[in-house]
């Protein structure tokens, strides 16, 4: 149980962090805001709901893994290194292909409500 409380608090204390640190992980959260009522009305399922909501969720999760390593990378060295401008460009690429799912997850939904498919 233990265990358990401590995670929870290194959860929150990492949530605190990513929203006082990074404008994007806030720019989501007003997103996820929007996206969760907004999933009842498009959604015709709870599956779709679920994907709808889900896939925010997963951008965000991408983000604060993104952040982590540009957090991590930025400790190592402030000087110019290619190699670590690289893990940080790879970062970016993985949220960037998080952002493109969730639009293709939000562009099939809203296809499908509109009787499209």
């Amino acid at each position: 149980m233990d265990r358990l409380l401590r995670a929870t608090v290194n959860t929150w204390n990492g949530l605190k962090s990513a929203i006082r640190t990074e404008a994007a992980f806030r720019q989501e959260i007003a997103v996820l805001l929007v996206a969760i009522p907004l999933a009842f009305v498009i959604g015709q399922s709870p599956w779709t709901r679920l994907a709808l909501v889900g896939s925010v969720v997963f951008v965000m999760v991408v983000e604060l893994l993104n952040t982590a390593v540009e957090k991590l990378a930025d400790r190592v060295s402030r000087e110019f290194d290619f190699q670590i401008g690289t893990v940080k460009d790879i970062g970016s690429a993985a949220v960037g292909l998080a952002l493109l799912l969730a639009g293709a997850v939000w562009l099939l939904a809203i296809a499908q409500r509109l009787g499209l498919l």
